[in-house]
């Protein structure tokens, strides 16, 4: 049973704002939730209740990120198959598991592996923007793309500060391709496990729909303009936000965990 708000006009307006701003913000670098989930939280709803709402709004935004770096021919979707399955299979095991294990531990050591992000991309040589060829398929290829896929799913599904993160700087690293290519593959396993996990929030009952969606409009339009400013100026606008944005997530989880122990 989700308790009853008092959605104020002034309340949905902040949500909304702060929705677009986040979608922007995710289409690029990731990390929108860094600013969502604080704000429904001031909304008065419940701990698990925001996770699943923000969910919802997060799942317009990644799809339309997702939908305009395909069309952009920057996704290729059947390369990128088994990563797909595994990431949804990742997403659901990782929903269902939330409330039966203890993230103490992960809450304490997620802010450092956050910043080794920050840093692999701020010293990392990055591959130019206009070297789109994907690596040739092999055994290897195989079994990396299933890890990677059911371990970034299962922790998206989980917890899901700085996933995005965690694709592009894994993406880079496990197949050498560029920052374009990898922002798209980061945004549409974004996509996949922000569904899966959503439909497991709605069987348990976490979401609260209005909200969801109203924001959720909002992320759709930030997430496009987003999208469409990475594609167009690239690596030298996409970098920059990113490592900026990932140290900001690690700064705050590093306060919340460490700041109450």
């Amino acid at each position: 049973m989700i308790p009853e708000i008092t959605l104020t006009l002034e309340l949905l307006l902040l949500l909304c704002s702060v929705a677009f701003i986040a979608g922007y913000i995710d289409a690029i670098a990731g990390g929108g939730g860094l600013l969502t989930v604080p704000a429904l939280l001031t909304a008065g709803l419940p701990p698990h209740v925001v996770l699943g709402t923000n969910k919802l709004a997060a799942t317009f935004g990644s799809m339309t990120a997702s939908v305009t770096y395909y069309r952009k021919k920057l996704f290729n979707p059947d390369f990128w198959r088994y990563s797909l399955v595994f990431t949804a299979i990742g997403a659901i095991l990782g929903t269902l598991a939330v409330d039966q294990i203890s993230t103490e531990l992960l809450e304490k050591i997620l802010p450092i592996l956050i910043l080794f992000a920050a840093l692999y991309t701020l010293f990392n040589r990055m591959q130019p923007d206009d070297r789109l060829a994907l690596p040739e398929k092999n055994r290897k290829l195989y079994w990396q793309q299933r890890l990677q896929g059911l371990t970034l799913g299962f922790y998206d599904g989980v917890a899901g500060p700085g996933a995005g993160a965690f694709w592009m700087v894994s993406t880079m690293a496990l197949y050498k391709i560029n920052l374009l290519l990898a922002s798209g593959v980061a945004r549409t396993m974004n996509f996949v496990s922000n569904g899966f996990s959503l439909a497991a929030f709605i069987i348990l009952g976490h979401v609260h729909f209005t909200l969801g969606i109203a924001m959720g409009l909002c992320l759709m339009l930030g997430a496009w303009l987003g999208a469409h400013s990475a594609i167009r100026f690239g690596s030298k606008f996409i970098r920059p936000i990113f490592i900026s944005v990932v140290i900001a997530i690690a700064a705050r989880l590093a306060w919340q965990a460490w700041s109450q122990g």
